[in-house]
């Protein structure tokens, strides 16, 4: 099984379709491309700088907020900067790919080691799951993803990567109840939803949830380990490719929504897959 294909960043646009392809078949685009730090910028390779309350720090460059982190005056500043300057990186990267239709979301940096962190069950992300948002509905929208490894010690950030998207949803399908009548309207209401959960987020929640929560199929499920080294760049729709972050420190995270109808190969897409399953519309 390899779900890896690598590209040189300087033939991405003469690879274009090919690119696009991969992504929107389940794979996952490697390349060697570093995101250098500043002088200024090392200082915060510690997870000291992280807010106990979070697991990493965020960025929106929509409001030029900065959150999760103890960092104030100057050094915030710079800290913010630093996020601010990757979100510029991550977006030049995936909009030859899919140029207007991006609506960019949060930053994040993470200089904590991501294996042995206490969490929930539904909050393990080193066990192999797609993403679903509880509290942030996407009504169909794509979830892609940028990482970038920039780790001064040589440590690799390790994933395992699962079977492919129709392969899940065809195992948990059948045991994923309907969403209940008014659910969603209350969800918002109470202010738990931003916006309605629509009958999409319903299941990808319930497959989400179901997925971390199976220790029998976290066990047996078909799966691959793949290392990304420091000076590398990913990208992946990860409500498409089943992951698990096993082990890895110091790495930089940009998150895209991508309308369906932007996708150059929308019959794969989890959208068209789970209505194709369930043989109603979702959105």
């Amino acid at each position: 099984m390899t779900n890896l294909v690598t590209i040189d960043p300087s033939e991405l646009q003469q690879k274009l379709d090919n690119a696009v392809l991969a992504l929107e078949s389940g794979k996952v685009l490697f390349f060697k491309l570093p995101f250098d730090l500043s002088e200024d910028e090392v200082q915060f390779l510690t997870p000291d700088i992280v807010d106990p309350r979070s697991k990493n720090i965020s960025y929106d460059i929509r409001g030029d907020s900065l959150r999760g982190t103890i960092c104030e005056g100057e050094k915030g500043d710079i800290l913010k900067a630093m996020l601010r300057r990757y979100a510029h990186f991550s977006r030049r990267l995936v909009e030859k790919m899919y140029s207007h239709h991006l609506t960019q979301a949060r930053t994040s940096f993470r200089p904590v080691e991501a294996e042995g962190r206490a969490t929930s069950a539904h909050k393990d992300d080193t066990r192999l799951h797609v993403d679903a948002f509880p509290a942030n509905p996407v009504s169909g929208k794509r979830i892609l993803r940028v990482f970038t490894n920039v780790n001064p010690s040589g440590k690799p950030r390790v994933w395992r990567i699962g079977e492919p998207f129709a392969d899940v949803a065809a195992s948990f399908i059948p045991t994923l109840g309907a969403p209940l009548p008014g659910l969603a309207r209350l969800l918002k209401a109470l202010k738990i939803t931003k916006t309605l959960r629509s009958p999409y987020d319903h299941y990808m929640l319930k497959l989400h949830d179901a997925m971390k929560t199976d220790l029998e199929y976290q066990k047996a499920a078909p799966k691959e380990e793949v290392l990304f080294p420091p000076g590398s760049t990913w990208i992946v729709f990860t409500d498409q490719v089943s992951h698990a972050a096993m082990s890895g420190q110091h790495m930089f995270e940009q998150s895209f929504y991508l309308p369906p109808e932007a996708l150059k190969h929308p019959e794969r897409s989890p959208l068209r897959i789970l209505e194709s399953l369930l043989q109603k519309k979702l959105i």
